[in-house]
């Protein structure tokens, strides 16, 4: 996978996002709460991406990798290189319907 494909996402599910959700993942939207509210994957979690620094601990103690995702794969791209640089095993889901997709075909 490209560059910009880990940090922008890209079409459908993808196939290492599925396997991250088989193997138990939890699921990291980044977007407004608002958002959030609008619409999400049933069992994720919202931290929105300007608390995501702040929050990096509470993130840690879940002890389980991420898939990350947002409404385009912008933000959670971001989200994705703090979390890394923090230690965080992730990776960028996209958006949350495509992760939504990945999650229903599991």
């Amino acid at each position: 996978m490209g560059f910009f494909s880990n940090i922008f996402g890209g079409g459908g599910p993808k196939p290492e996002v599925q396997k991250m959700l088989a193997e138990g993942a939890i699921i990291l939207d980044v977007r407004t709460p608002a958002e959030f509210q609008g619409g999400h994957v049933a069992g994720s979690k919202n931290i929105p991406l300007q608390e995501i620094g702040s929050r990096v601990n509470e993130v840690k103690a879940w002890k389980k990798p991420l898939v990350v995702c947002c409404r385009s794969g912008n933000r959670s791209g971001q989200a994705m290189v703090v979390l890394q640089q923090a230690g965080v095993e992730c990776i960028n889901g996209g958006s949350w319907t495509s992760v939504n997709a990945a999650q229903a075909a599991e």
